[in-house]
């Protein structure tokens, strides 16, 4: 559902005077000003008033929330749950027993002036496809725009977004390309990410040039484009069968930037059979070795893991232990080493953040084979076999 001119609704706390509307001026009021007792758009005070007017009102009507997430509103009636997610003036809500949800829909309705738009199919970009036993969400439409704003409709395909063969560094000695148009691509592709996350890693080596970018860049920028041109109906699969064990996954590609040397980190998260949480990010210092850069990244995701256990809380879900996957057996001994002997001491002590926790039994540490690895596709370029083979794996698939 959907509230109409949401920010109109908000109470203000702090004491805001407005000028006469031009138009709408009283005469005998002179240069009197108006007193806002709600606010109104333009004011950087609306959002927070806003937010604040429909939590109090969902409280007082028995909702509780969320202790990580804010936006997160849950009321328990029985067995039977209802959950309110809230993006601003746009809401999203589901529950175990449709009666729940005709209540919820009169409530709102009979406080604010609402718009109710059925079942979710579209939000924020993404397209919601809610079958009988899963899930599929995709960008579809948005990645169709960004082909026609960048011209290459005409274009062909590939089936990777970046050739193995790659070495992407800053290439002074290349023609430079229109920054301007380089960084709205760039921007373009990021926001992408949200449901694909095969062009994580790629769109992220590519982000890194947006100062100086050059042809080669641009190129490298294109080809992500191909390779989205034959996968535009590729989407994120939520089954509803496969459990619901969280289990992290960790990797590192030592050395390989070519401009300074550092690390790549990457990460994701699997809910299940569903990928709910990703990244792939260069690492701030330079690792001395694969097991430093492979702990590196473990302990950098370790607060990310944390963060999940505790949002799951708000659904009652309780996980213990959970299991991050590491391909690197040195990295996992340092965990299990409390003694910071001389190979060790140099790295920032907040990296050994994971330490505390595998001693805890918050998480575990474990050993997997490096073909099993999921993260893999977040560190470096793959060969098309490899890739399609995570592709599969982390639940990218096309909805036909």
């Amino acid at each position: 559902m959907d509230v109409k001119s949401a920010f109109l609704n908000g109470l203000l706390e702090e004491e805001v005077y407005v000028e006469q509307p031009l138009g709408l001026e009283q005469k005998t009021l002179g240069d009197n000003v108006y007193k806002l007792k709600k606010a109104l758009y333009g004011l950087k005070q609306a959002p927070r008033a806003w937010y604040d007017t429909l939590s109090q009102f969902l409280t007082k009507n028995g909702f509780t929330k969320g202790k990580v997430d804010r936006t997160l509103f849950r009321i328990q009636d029985g067995k039977s749950i209802l959950l309110v997610q809230i993006y601003v003036d746009d809401i999203i809500f589901r529950s175990t027993n449709k009666e729940l949800c005709d209540k919820f829909s009169n409530l709102m309705q009979s406080k604010f002036e609402m718009s109710m738009m059925g079942e979710l199919t579209f939000f924020l970009g993404l397209q919601v496809k809610q079958l009988k036993d899963e899930t599929f969400i995709s960008h579809t439409k948005y990645t169709r725009d960004i082909m026609n704003k960048f011209g290459m409709e005409e274009k062909f395909s590939v089936k990777i977004p970046m050739n193995t063969s790659v070495k992407m560094d800053m290439d002074t000695d290349g023609n430079p390309v229109d920054q301007t148009r380089y960084r709205a691509l760039i921007g373009s592709l990021l926001y992408l990410t949200a449901s694909r996350s095969d062009i994580t890693f790629v769109v992220g080596v590519c982000a890194r040039f947006q100062s100086a970018p050059k042809e080669s860049h641009m190129t490298a920028a294109k080809r992500i484009l191909r390779y989205l041109k034959g996968s535009q109906e590729v989407g994120l699969w939520y089954p509803k069968e496969g459990g619901f064990k969280l289990i992290g996954y960790s990797d590192s590609d030592y050395a390989g930037c070519r401009v300074d040397r550092k690390s790549t980190s990457g990460t994701c998260q699997m809910l299940g059979n569903g990928l709910i949480s990703w990244f792939s990010k260069k690492q701030n210092s330079i690792a001395t070795s694969t097991a430093e850069a492979e702990y590196i990244a473990a302990g950098s995701y370790c607060a990310q893991v944390l963060w999940m256990r505790q949002q799951l809380r708000d659904y009652e879900v309780e996980e213990k232990e959970i299991p991050i996957m590491c391909d690197n057996t040195s990295a996992i001994a340092i965990t299990q080493n409390h003694v910071l002997h001389s190979r060790t001491k140099h790295i920032d002590v907040r990296y050994h953040f994971i330490r505390d926790h595998v001693e805890r039994k918050d998480i575990t540490l474990e050993y997997i084979s490096t073909n099993k690895q999921l993260a893999d596709i977040f560190t470096k370029p793959l060969c098309e076999s490899r890739f399609e083979e995570l592709k599969h794996e982390l639940g990218l698939i096309e909805l036909t």
